[in-house]
């Protein structure tokens, strides 16, 4: 006699992540029963002979009928590591739409990395569930991007496509602990976006790291691939943009110094704050480019000793421009990124094919040599001779000025800086 097998069955957990219940969660109102349509699952149970099933002669088990197959998988085919799956909650207050309020424009909370890490860990203890909908106890969001909200110590939750903006892109070479792995695919949010925390190599390949991740069924942390289990080359590493070292004085703490501005830095200018960017420099490899030290006055010294920092980090164009903004600033403070490499020995000198600034008396209304010609030659070549009406040629005129004017202006300088007379760093610029 052939044993019939017995059938059983059940209506899923809450928090069932199949295609069915995951549709009717976001339809329905939270508490009503799932019907039928939702999900019903099948518990095989065998008889303890272990009678073939069906006339076919397919054999299952128990544990074989447990392993249920996700959408858009074939049976035998799924991964070991599926990657996240579930859409993306957006940019909210601390404890959801209807909680505390918090501030549209609050200024970013300075962190150490150690910090970032155990806020991280909190979760990875306490098994947080995945949710897109609920809220931690500390008002955080349960899904990828409110967990990094949290570890960062966001003002609130949020998302995917709003986490790059408090963070610097880095390398991923230059990854270190706190940082962030994000991949936003602003065609289909839903569509494999996630983002994890940088917990450290696992190894010296740096094939592979610690993840800290908020995804089903609740926060992880394990080794995973570079940079994530699929759609690895689509992520971008970034670091908090409050990241900053605190060191203890009087048995208080004090925040690492803040980026002074723009405005404190390039031709023109004599303050403080241009003495402490050359020290630092200075610290991290580039004292040749002084002669006399870092002082409060800006020199070529500074802006050569700034590109070369900036070339250190593999920044090119506008990033690499000689001038720091609020990134260089961070790293220097910080004592992060790569140290300004030793100066290369040059075949032919240290200015070979690089013409000598010849002084500033030849480039003056009245004067005429063959600088002016050399000059002007160049202005054309960089694409800045259209004041020039016949020419260049060795008398100093005024379109030699106005073409000079517009490769000042060009390089980002106003006022005296950009006055149409070459010094110096307009020589070094135009014939580098």
């Amino acid at each position: 006699m052939t044993a019939v097998p017995v059938f059983e069955e059940f209506e899923p957990a809450a928090d069932c992540d199949c295609a069915g219940c995951a549709h009717r969660h976001r339809t329905h109102a939270a508490g009503e029963h799932l019907s039928a349509q939702g999900c019903r699952r099948a518990l095989v149970v065998v008889t303890a002979a272990g009678v073939v099933l069906g006339t076919t002669g397919t054999g299952a088990t128990a544990k074989d009928a447990s392993a249920a197959v996700r959408p858009g998988e074939r049976a035998g085919e799924r991964t070991a590591e599926p990657g996240p799956t579930t859409e993306q909650g957006g940019t909210a207050p601390l404890h959801g739409p209807a909680g505390r309020p918090a501030a549209v424009k609050a200024p970013l909370r300075a962190s150490t990395r150690a910090e970032i890490i155990n806020r991280a860990k909190k979760w990875v203890d306490a098994k947080v569930p995945y949710s897109m909908s609920k809220y931690w106890s500390d008002g955080y969001r349960q899904d990828c991007s409110g967990y990094v909200s949290m570890a960062w110590n966001l003002a609130k939750n949020e998302w995917t496509g709003s986490l790059a903006q408090f963070g610097d892109r880095i390398m991923r070479d230059d990854l270190q602990a706190g940082d962030i792995l994000l991949f936003h695919n602003p065609a289909d949010p839903t569509g494999g976006s996630h983002v994890t925390i940088f917990g450290g190599w696992t190894d010296y390949t740096h094939t592979h790291y610690t993840a800290y991740e908020q995804t089903k069924p609740h926060t992880r942390k394990q080794a995973t691939p570079m940079a994530y289990w699929n759609n690895s080359a689509s992520y971008v590493a970034y670091r908090y943009k409050g990241l900053g070292t605190r060191i203890g004085a009087a048995g208080g703490q004090r925040e690492a110094v803040p980026f002074p501005g723009v405005s404190r830095f390039g031709p023109g200018t004599n303050n403080a704050s241009v003495t402490r960017l050359g020290e630092m420099f200075v610290a991290r490899g580039g004292k040749r480019f002084y002669r006399e030290g870092p002082d409060p006055r800006w020199t070529e010294a500074d802006w050569r000793a700034t590109q070369a920092f900036q070339h250190a980090q593999g920044w090119r164009g506008k990033e690499a421009d000689g001038l720091p903004g609020p990134h260089t600033w961070r790293l220097l403070v910080n004592k992060q990124g790569r140290n300004i490499p030793a100066a290369k020995p040059a075949a032919n000198g240290p200015n070979a094919g690089k013409p000598a600034f010849p002084g500033r008396a030849h480039f003056r209304p009245g004067r005429s040599s063959a600088y002016v010609t050399q000059l002007g030659k160049r202005l054309v070549e960089r694409g800045y001779g259209k004041h020039y009406t016949s020419g260049p040629d060795p008398r100093w005129r005024e379109a030699d000025r106005r073409n000079v004017q517009a490769f000042q202006r060009a390089q980002g300088w106003r006022g005296a800086a950009a006055d149409g007379y070459p010094g110096p760093e307009t020589w070094r610029r135009l014939f580098s």
